[in-house]
């Protein structure tokens, strides 16, 4: 706990402590003034003087005190509360003749003193010597001012000690609750922590699982296009090759089952990237062409970006070295996000281009952008500003993780209503790999 903090909530047991001997505290001035108005009865003047020292200091502990208290601290409002008593005590002893009923109020005030800060031992010092002061100018027997300045001194000392205990036990209090505190949000905090956890397994589960199933699909999909590609090759080939072929079959030969074994090749190459896409095994470096793998991320995104315009421009960047499956899944997360921010008829852009040792990969939309605060924590895991259940959150985390390890970085710039560009740096050989270029303009490990 801060130590302000703390000694906050400890001047706050003074008023605690003060409301609740308040009642209790009051009985003893009312015994006293009853006693003393009984033995001076007929002695007019004298209770005169009683009765407005008495509605004073009873003004001054019950209201005037507290109200100072709110305002200023308990420190000058047990100042105020001291200076009025010795006024009390002096005019009341003086107009006794400092009877021992009168010199009770002395020891009886250092009783009940509750401000507990570094001027009480001087405040008390300076009420003790000017009431011994006016008494003895004023005629009080030297004995027994003595003996009830010595017991003022020792009540002072005992409600010191009392107030001093009462504190420090106080203070023990707070900085267990605080420790306390202290372990419960610790104890929420991993509880959430194991909730994003099991999510996050949850969702890999998932990912997993519908991965395993594109791969599937793509294979079964795979089997059937290899005999219909294998029979329209045959069926285009037989056709060319008969001499007494009708002229209503020459359209097949030259226009129809071209464009149909074009169609039956993009098919089969889409179903080839899903494969290969989907794939869960581990995979190792090796050397790519990052244009082309542009090209198989456009293809699998083509469904989530049918409602915008594409542009790209492919800058012949060559060879490098890295994991281009996982590449891959990064264009396509990339160019999916800009295709659902992006409303029907906006553009999607993405261009390459060769820096030195470096690649330079940008996708570019007209959507709907990103405030700072969204872009704070954009690659941050279950970060996601989509609605619950069309988002994981998941997606640029595995970007940014995947950037990183290529040893490259991403950056990001968007305005709300302005869109966004993701731009990615990519080295051509991630740091460590030893690899060099190869004769036929790829890229080889390096020998020895």
């Amino acid at each position: 706990m801060e130590p302000h903090a703390e000694q906050a909530l400890l001047d706050a047991d003074p008023e605690q402590l003060h409301r609740g001997l308040q009642l209790v505290a009051g009985l003893g001035p009312i015994l006293f003034n009853a006693a003393l108005f009984t033995w001076f009865w007929g002695q007019w003047s004298v209770l005169l003087v009683l009765a407005g020292v008495w509605a004073v200091l009873a003004f001054v502990n019950v209201r005037l005190v507290e109200w100072v208290a709110r305002r200023r601290g308990w420190a000058v409002a047990e100042t105020v509360r001291l200076l009025a008593n010795l006024v009390g005590s002096v005019v009341g002893g003086t107009a006794t003749h400092w009877h021992p009923l009168a010199w009770v109020f002395v020891p009886y005030s250092l009783l009940l003193f509750t401000g507990m800060d570094r001027w009480v031992r001087l405040r008390t010092a300076l009420y003790l010597g000017v009431v011994a002061v006016a008494s003895l100018l004023t005629g009080a027997v030297p004995s027994t001012a003595l003996a009830f300045i010595l017991l003022g001194v020792c009540g002072f000392l005992v409600s010191e000690k009392r107030i001093s205990t009462l504190r420090g036990v106080l203070g023990q209090v707070l900085r267990q609750r605080e420790e306390l505190e202290k372990a419960h949000r610790e104890l929420e905090a991993a509880h959430q922590e194991l909730q994003q956890l099991h999510q996050r397994a949850l969702e890999q589960e998932r990912l997993s699982s519908l991965g395993m199933l594109a791969a599937g699909v793509a294979h079964e999909i795979n089997n059937p296009m290899s005999f219909v590609t294998s029979n329209v090759n045959a069926m285009l080939r037989d056709l060319r090759d008969d001499p007494n072929l009708p002229e209503v079959m020459k359209e097949y030969v030259d226009d129809v089952l071209p464009a149909t074994l074009d169609g039956i090749k993009r098919v089969n190459t889409i179903v080839g990237d899903l494969r290969r896409f989907a794939r869960g095994d581990p995979e190792a470096h090796t050397s790519y062409e990052l244009d082309a793998e542009v090209e198989t991320a456009l293809r699998i995104a083509h469904g989530q970006l049918s409602h915008v315009r594409v542009e790209k421009e492919l800058g012949g960047v060559g060879h490098s070295v890295g994991r281009p499956r996982q590449l891959v899944q990064v264009l396509v997360n990339l160019l999916v996000n800009a295709g659902q921010a992006t409303a029907s008829g906006g553009l999607v852009r993405i261009s390459t281009r060769r820096d030195a040792d470096a690649i330079r990969v940008e996708v570019r939309d007209t959507g709907t952008g990103m405030s700072e605060e969204t872009k704070r924590h954009l690659f941050e895991p279950f970060f996601t500003t989509k609605p619950s259940g069309e988002g994981t959150g998941l997606g640029l985390s595995v970007v940014h993780g995947i950037v990183k390890s290529h040893g490259g970085h991403i950056e990001v710039e968007s305005e709300p209503g302005k869109g966004t560009c993701f731009t990615l740096r990519l080295p051509l050989v991630p740091p460590l790999l030893q690899y060099e270029p190869s004769t036929d303009g790829g890229m080889r490990r390096r020998m020895g």
